[in-house]
């Protein structure tokens, strides 16, 4: 039968609906990063079994399954020395003669407003392995960010509700006046 009579369905016509792209390279996590994902898994299960509308049930199963993904590839980093930056440091640095503080995370911790950025982050990228005193090039920029101070946050108990926030000891906490990048 030719093309032209067939009959098309409704759903020749809808857009395909797609997995929720993953974030390439390694899944490196910090343990308040891990908590808040294994959270995210567990209301979605508790959501999805309370769930009756077709359209609601594929979305939170799509939801689901990624961040059923990003739980078993996790990898949760060691706690850094604070020596260089790395993973999981709060870094106060200098650039535009502003003086900022950003903490480096994983992909899906990630909150620039708040000052947490991806280590995947071009910004993260041109901090990591630097120490206090140093000055770095950024954005074809020679000397563009001069690092003032590195600090280690300090382990959270994971049988306190406080475990998801993001505590710091003393000499990584932002100073009084300074905004977060």
């Amino acid at each position: 039968m030719s093309v032209a009579f067939r009959r098309e369905s409704d759903e020749e016509h809808l857009e395909p609906k797609f997995e929720l792209p993953i974030p390439p390279g390694p899944n490196l996590v910090t343990g308040r990063g891990l908590a808040q994902i294994r959270t995210r898994v567990a209301e979605l299960e508790a959501t999805l079994s309370g769930l009756v509308d077709e359209d609601a049930i594929k979305a939170a199963r799509r939801e689901l399954r990624y961040w059923s993904t990003r739980q078993s590839t996790a990898q949760l980093m060691d706690k850094a020395d604070g020596s260089r930056v790395a993973f999981g440091c709060t870094v106060t640095f200098q650039m535009n003669r502003r003086e900022r503080v950003i903490t480096i995370v994983g992909d899906d911790e990630a909150d620039p407003a708040a000052g947490l950025i991806s280590f995947s982050a071009p910004l993260s990228r041109a901090l990591m392995d630097a120490v206090p005193g140093e000055k770095l090039d950024f954005a074809q920029q020679e000397d563009a960010i001069e690092v003032i101070a590195i600090g280690v946050p300090a382990a959270p108990s994971p049988s306190t509700e406080e475990s998801l926030d993001w505590q710091c000891e003393s000499e990584c906490m932002p100073r009084q006046g300074k905004e977060p990048l």
